[in-house]
């Protein structure tokens, strides 16, 4: 693998698209973009196809259900910021900003679908 980071494109799975892109906007102040509907029923994070990092999508597929196994992890300036909203947004922190030492700091949550979504920051 030649990547520094391996991870290069995510799909979260989510019951309620609407209801699922109004969370993530509130929480992360973002505007999501509807792919086409050919492609399915999908929703796009900002992203930029220079940038080293990545992004992904909110999917809503009827054969495919959210699930709590997987956790991605959403880059924060700090942790905080993004977890004072997710309550309101109708999601629930389940583990508020925790030290993980030289790699910074990280926040778990549960989304508005039921997946287990983390934040990391360095501050």
């Amino acid at each position: 693998m030649s990547n520094t980071n391996p991870v290069g494109w995510f799909d979260l799975q989510v019951a309620n698209l609407e209801r699922a892109k109004q969370f993530y906007e509130t929480v992360f102040n973002v505007k999501l973009v509807d792919l086409p509907l050919e492609w399915g029923r999908q929703s796009l994070f900002p992203f930029n196809p220079t940038s080293p990092n990545i992004s992904g999508a909110l999917v809503e597929k009827p054969d495919m259900q959210p699930s709590a196994s997987t956790i991605i992890y959403f880059e924060t300036e700090n942790c905080v910021t993004e977890e004072q909203r997710i309550e309101e947004a109708g999601g629930k922190v389940v583990q508020p900003k925790m030290n993980i030492g030289e790699f910074g700091f990280v926040s778990i949550f549960i989304d508005s679908e039921g997946n287990t979504v983390g934040l990391h920051s360095r501050k």
